[in-house]
């Protein structure tokens, strides 16, 4: 029997306007880029900063375009804060995600992250300590305990300038947490950081919970490296792109995903300038690749 193959095709609102660098689409209204997000074939948006905060509102926004909502980036600091203080500050976000219906909560660790500072990425935070490796997995898999009660499940985001970004800190931290644990997969991350994107996927899968198809210039990444860009700075210059529209093969992933039976969002998150990479033209150029790649899958499947 077949596996089954349940995804849903969303989007992330930075292809309209940028949370870390607010001026990339800042005028550019929430309303103009869920209209067009419907329009266009996806399902659902994650969060973004021009998002209300508030479910009730959330859901009302949400439903005036017909969409769903796929998860929200949370900011978290266990690798410096206690899993209490972490609880604390989570309870809103934590409410506004499940009231909402989302599944999942991206969590991106934030604690002596370099990716919003104009600094070379190898200044990037690190743990050297195997016993510093181990209290960061227990505190994480303690809280992921946490939101799990809640009905989201947290979906750890590998990043770059963070502590884990790495495909070795993936092993590392995937071999050290719980179950609980979900894994947020993002393609161009694992590229950026040096991973074979396919291989890491292959080795994880069983842990993803959640996928970001973030598509790379190869041209753009080794200028970044070679001349010690910021993360910022890579993203300005175009390191990232939508699916189809760089080196990495989605193809692959999408066939993993489908051997494997995963279930949820694929999420189409590309941090552009909308000046530079129009908006809708290529949130739909990513949407038209992953959907006819999905399509083929699940024809495969069906056979």
């Amino acid at each position: 029997m077949s596996k089954p193959f349940d995804v849903k095709i969303g989007i992330n609102p930075i292809s309209w306007s940028n949370d870390d660098l607010p001026w990339l689409g800042g005028d550019t209204p929430l309303e103009v880029a869920l209209s067009e997000g419907k329009a266009i074939g996806y399902r659902g948006f994650e969060l973004g900063n021009k998002f209300p905060r508030e479910p009730a509102a959330l859901r009302a926004v949400l439903a005036q375009h017909g969409l769903e909502l796929v998860s929200g980036w949370y900011s978290g600091e266990l690798a410096r804060r206690s899993v209490q203080d972490e609880i604390a500050a989570v309870g809103a976000h934590l409410e506004l995600l499940a009231d909402n219906g989302a599944k999942v909560m991206v969590y991106g660790e934030v604690a002596d992250s370099i990716q919003g500072s104009p600094v070379p990425l190898y200044k990037r935070p690190r743990f050297f300590r195997d016993e510093q490796w181990k209290a960061y997995a227990e505190r994480l898999t303690a809280f992921a305990r946490h939101t799990l009660a809640h009905g989201v499940r947290l979906a750890y985001h590998h990043h770059m300038g963070a502590y884990v970004e790495a495909p070795a800190d993936v092993d590392k931290l995937m071999g050290l947490v719980g179950d609980e644990v979900g894994l947020l997969f993002d393609s161009g991350h694992m590229t950026f950081a040096g991973g074979d994107a396919a291989a890491m996927l292959a080795k994880h899968v069983a842990r993803v919970c959640h996928v970001h198809c973030k598509d790379v210039r190869p041209q753009v990444i080794e200028l970044a490296r070679n001349r010690n860009w910021s993360f910022l700075d890579a993203v300005i210059n175009g390191a990232f792109t939508v699916p189809g529209d760089g080196s990495v093969d989605f193809a692959a992933l999408i066939g993993l995903l489908r051997d494997h039976g995963y279930c949820g969002w694929l999420v189409v998150e590309a941090e552009q300038d909308p000046a530079v990479a129009p908006s809708y033209a290529y949130a739909e150029m990513g949407y038209r690749h992953l959907r006819g790649l999905v399509d083929r899958a699940r024809a495969r499947v069906a056979t």
